[in-house]
């Protein structure tokens, strides 16, 4: 189970339709709604500095939020679309999609490396090159993971670690249908080109 769900704090927005929209974002709101989970459709609102905010931060329609409105219970809820001003590209209004346990959802999940000290290919000078220090999984709502763990020991220099490398908690699964790249060991700055040059002399004593 995730560690930490980020609040959302909204507030119940008085009256629907388009003159309650207006209303609410001349007072510098964005309005809302939540649906879904067998429950009546919610109209809500946001500060907008307070969405832009969160917009800016990206990967906001692939985050968990724990949704916080007075005077209801508070709700897992993700992103399911942003309305934007065709202008001026600023949000001018928001839907949240209410999540039962069962519901299966795209989230971006933290990798976390663990035992550098027993990759040789680390001892013997290579770095550790992350190409994605986050993964996208369809997982439950109900299980999901706080983060996925790559084992470095025993990699070497050139050692490439794929996400079907990694075993992934129970029920999720990559939500990119291909065997995509983790992390590398890349071999020590200089490395690299004093081989081929090795290569290159024995090509040349070769033809001799």
């Amino acid at each position: 189970m995730a560690g930490e769900i980020p609040d959302l704090v909204c507030q119940e927005r008085a009256g629907t339709g388009k003159g309650a929209a207006r209303a609410a974002r001349r007072s510098s709101m964005v309005p809302g709604v939540v649906f879904g989970g067998d429950k009546e459709p919610l109209a809500i609102e946001i500060p907008f500095n307070v969405l832009l905010k969160r917009l800016k931060q990206g990967r906001f329609k692939s985050t968990l939020f724990n949704l916080q409105v007075e005077g209801h219970e508070d709700v897992r809820v993700i992103c399911r679309d942003v309305q934007r001003d065709v202008v001026k590209d600023l949000p001018i209004h928001f839907d949240l999609m209410r999540l039962r346990r069962t519901t299966r959802v795209k989230l971006y999940i933290p990798v976390e490396f663990l035992n550098e000290e027993e990759a040789p290919g680390i001892k013997r000078g290579g770095m550790l090159t992350v190409v994605r220090p986050e993964v996208e999984l369809e997982v439950t709502a109900a299980d999901i993971p706080e983060k996925i763990t790559v084992d470095l020991a025993g990699l070497a220099i050139g050692d490439i670690v794929h996400i079907n490398d990694v075993t992934l908690p129970a029920g999720a699964k990559p939500a990119i249908d291909r065997n995509f790249v983790i992390a590398n060991i890349s071999a020590p700055a200089g490395l690299g080109s004093s081989d081929d040059e090795d290569e290159a002399e024995e090509a040349e004593g070769g033809e001799e």
